[in-house]
């Protein structure tokens, strides 16, 4: 079967259109989108530190100790000593961040069911293979690219 020509715009739209469905789900929070991004990545790397974040978002060091500032003033973060070695801090979300979190993972899970819920069901499970086979493919080309960049370093 032949690729249509235009099927890499069509992934890009749908991928903006989805982004937006996203985001408005999570605009009903007081929390601003940077700041729910930096609460995502420190849940899902529990051994992260400010300047490990600071990579994460490409950011200056300062910029992300910031960030985290705003947080903890709000509840969100804790700083705490590594047990293993005092001298680092890690990041850590508060209860409260987690609830946040989880109450936004719902949000947007029923912001994007109520729009497969206006598509066949035919549509969706021919959707569903199309995602999995493209997250494939993605990490086989994530997986190449490192073993390149390892090969050349």
């Amino acid at each position: 079967m032949e690729r249509p020509a235009d099927l890499a715009a069509a992934i890009d739209a749908a991928a903006g259109t989805l982004i937006a469905v996203l985001d408005s789900a999570a605009s009903r929070h007081q929390v601003p989108p940077t700041q729910l991004r930096v609460l995502a990545l420190i849940s899902a790397r529990p051994e992260t530190n400010v300047n490990g974040l600071a990579e994460l978002l490409d950011v200056v060091p300062s910029s992300a100790s910031r960030l985290c500032d705003r947080l903890e003033a709000t509840g969100l973060l804790r700083r705490m000593a590594d047990p293993r070695d005092r001298r680092e801090v890690r990041l850590v979300p508060t209860a409260a961040a987690l609830t946040l979190l989880g109450e936004l993972a719902e949000r947007r899970q029923r912001a994007v069911q109520a729009v497969l819920d206006r598509m066949p069901a035919r549509m969706q499970h021919d959707l569903l293979l199309a995602l999995a086979g493209f997250a494939r493919a993605a990490s086989a080309v994530s997986e190449q690219q490192t073993d390149s960049a390892a090969q050349t370093a």
